[in-house]
């Protein structure tokens, strides 16, 4: 048995974090993307504070740089001197983007924080903020950016201990998206070790990989780039006394990054659809509960503005009018990126029994498709040319076997495409 107690679990809150390729974007904007990661920080704080958390588990990354800045470091002092006002204890580990050997100032932390060293897994008690011991909490921080070995490995639990909380910066099992550091497995962490909750960091998307024993990524606490879309925060933790857990996910973002598809099958013309990208950005924003959006559309689908959005001129005048419009007001919606992934609005059905060329190209390409060996010997006759030539053939020839299919996908596309706007244009005329 143990007392019930309420833990936040939070990791990879980057301070300080740069913003790049925004050059143009408007002032606030930028100003406010530059504060982002520091507004995170105080909501985090708050968010303890408002919900009488008991402590807070931080796994790694809390700067951006080995070398951190002298703006994150007090920014990052003061809000812990917060904590320790209303006593909530701090747990720290360094990560791979804020190892212990990065040049820092010599800034004095508050009595509630404790910073895990390098060189050894250690363990410390946590109280509840009425005295009693709640839980163990176990770390070792980053002593260098890159850590290759199997940090998990030489973690152990006090037998004593009512609970026992892991902190752990890694990736687990072997995520592609992100540097293998500190790596292990999921069935190490969940089987034997005697852990009742591992806090993980440096993957940022939260995930939860294991219920009893809990193996949690808490996700980033800010989106930074357009790989980070959606609400961003950190994890409340509830223990009752019997050690069953309750995780509740506390949104902590002021900017949240999207993606949206829009189909382009309903508009009949750039003004048109202008206006329901307008009213998709409004949509969006309002489902983003008071926060400012950073909005990346894919236009999709199929219609009569194909055509049109081919050309780069009208995509860009497009967001240029989007990104006037949605960012004049507070929060704002910023359309950063507007990207064309359309189709012409094509029959197929209509196009296999008709009897024109459109028609019998259709059937062509169709029956290509439906015979590999036709249409790679169909391929291959129409590139020799291009075999020929030194670089070009040098690059078919490495990679022919890889591509057919994609190139028949894509031609089909295009020719059809072509096909069909010419004709459109011919009965307008």
């Amino acid at each position: 048995m143990t007392v019930p107690f309420r833990f936040i679990h939070a990791a990879d809150l980057h301070l300080d974090s740069p913003f790049k390729g925004l050059a143009k974007a408007p002032d606030p904007v930028r100003s406010l993307l530059a504060e982002s990661t520091f507004a995170a920080l105080r909501q985090l704080t708050d968010t303890a504070i408002r919900g009488q958390a008991d402590f807070i588990v931080l796994s790694g990354d809390l700067f951006d740089e080995a070398d951190r800045s002298l703006k994150a470091q007090l920014l990052l002092v003061r809000e812990w001197e917060r904590l320790e006002a209303h006593g909530v204890a701090v747990f720290v580990i360094h990560g791979n983007h804020d190892p212990l050997n990065g040049a820092r100032a010599d800034v004095k932390l508050p009595q509630n924080v404790y910073v895990f060293g390098s060189d050894q897994m250690e363990c410390k008690p946590a109280y509840r903020r009425s005295g009693e011991l709640a839980a163990f909490v176990y770390g070792r921080s980053y002593g260098t950016r890159i850590v290759t070995e199997n940090m998990a490995a030489a973690y152990r639990t006090q037998p004593e201990g009512p609970f026992h909380i892991a902190l752990l910066h890694g990736n687990v099992d072997g995520d592609g998206m992100h540097d293998p550091y500190a790596p292990c497995s999921i069935e190490e962490l969940a089987g034997g070790k005697g852990f009742d909750y591992w806090a993980l960091g440096h993957i940022h998307s939260r995930r939860v990989l294991h219920e009893y024993p809990h193996v949690v990524y808490s996700g980033n606490t800010q989106g930074r780039n357009p790989r980070e879309t959606g609400a961003k925060g950190c994890y409340i933790v509830d223990v009752t006394a019997s050690r069953s857990l309750k995780l509740t996910f506390a949104p902590l973002d002021t900017v949240r990054w999207l993606s949206h598809a829009a189909s382009i099958e309903t508009a009949g013309s750039e003004q048109e659809l202008l206006q329901q990208l307008m009213s998709a950005a409004e949509q969006l924003a309002e489902a983003a509960e008071g926060r400012s959006v950073m909005l990346r559309l894919r236009l999709t689908g199929r219609g009569p503005l194909h055509r049109q959005l081919s050309d780069p001129i009208i995509v860009r005048t497009l967001l240029e009018q989007l990104q006037q419009a949605s960012s004049e007001n507070e929060p704002w919606v910023f359309v950063y990126d507007l990207t064309v992934q359309t189709g012409a609005a094509i029959s197929w059905e209509t196009l296999e029994e008709e009897d024109s060329f459109a028609g019998e190209l259709y059937r062509l390409s169709a029956g290509l498709k439906a015979d590999e060996a036709l249409w790679r010997e169909f391929a291959k006759e129409a590139v020799s040319p291009l075999i020929q030539h030194a670089k070009l053939g040098r690059i078919l020839r490495e990679e022919f076997d890889g591509l057919p299919a994609r190139w028949l996908e894509q031609a089909n596309e295009l020719s059809l495409g072509m096909i069909g706007g010419e004709s459109d244009e011919a009965d307008k005329s």
